[in-house]
């Protein structure tokens, strides 16, 4: 797929996603979003850099554990994602966050100024993920950490066929590398490539719970990578995709919900 035309799909399905994607998403990401801040451990006064931000989740967290001397810059490559987190800060008063539109892998940020660089179920979206941790790497100053989060192996991730059922109906390749990073020892090797040391990875086993089959379809689809492609089924292609769906994850059906597996890889590494 052409990285240009996978940068467009992202930004404008992440756009469509923007405004249900926290309702869908927030409690099964927690897992991940948690542990990422853990190893992080951010100290009051850091200026943190917080790369495909989204909503502003892990954003709004680190900017209590940095406290008013210290400063939140949040990228994401969706105007409608930038849009919500700066709302959602200037209703919240928070006044240690900044948010701009940016692609990860080309950050206009100038070079040694953060302490922390922080990525939270983002780098799978970026065509070239050496380049997004490089330009990390790049912004931190020396002794600088950077903890990153991504899915963990296809196998692991119940709900995975979501990217078949949809490509079979419109032949958009969404995110067709979405499980490369997840995958053995990937992300820990792509971090020391783009010159990270002291890398260390953990997997996390973190079922997503949903009440019902619209609540799954509706995480699936309309709130997550998919939401460009989905937006453009008409009422008949939403109806035969969800039931294929629901039909995948039908083993994981307890009751009228489902309990879903679930995987993270989180990695931490240091700039020397």
């Amino acid at each position: 797929m052409d990285a240009r035309l996978q940068l467009r799909v992202q930004r404008y399905g992440w756009d469509k996603a923007a405004s249900v994607y926290e309702g869908h998403w927030a409690h099964a990401l927690e897992p991940a979003q948690r542990r990422l801040l853990a190893l992080a451990d951010l100290r009051p006064g850091e200026r943190v850099l917080d790369v495909a931000a989204g909503t502003g989740i892990v954003t709004f967290a680190a900017a209590a554990q940095v406290g008013p001397t210290g400063t939140v810059f949040a990228t994401d490559l969706s105007d409608e994602m930038v849009r919500l987190l700066r709302s959602a800060a200037l209703a919240r008063g928070i006044r240690n966050v900044r948010a701009e539109r940016m692609d990860a892998q080309q950050l206009t940020l100038p070079d040694a100024t953060y302490d922390a660089a922080l990525c939270a179920l983002g780098l799978m979206y970026v065509p070239d993920p050496l380049a997004a941790l490089r330009e990390m790497h790049r912004a931190l100053r020396p002794g600088g950490r950077a903890v990153n989060a991504v899915w963990g192996a296809r196998a692991r991730c119940g709900w995975a066929e979501i990217f078949p059922i949809v490509d079979s109906r419109v032949a958009s390749e969404v995110c067709p590398m979405f499980f490369q990073l997840g995958t053995g020892d990937a992300l820990q090797f792509t971090m020391e490539m783009a010159g990270f040391t002291d890398v260390r990875a953990e997997r996390i086993d973190a079922p997503i719970r949903y009440a019902n089959g619209e609540d799954a379809c509706g995480a699936a689809f309309a709130g997550g990578p998919v939401a460009l492609a989905y937006s453009h089924f008409d009422p008949e292609t939403k109806r035969a995709a969800h039931a294929e769906y629901l039909a995948s994850i039908e083993q994981y059906r307890e009751g009228d919900g489902y309990s879903i597996p679930g995987e993270f890889v989180v990695a931490s590494g240091i700039k020397r």
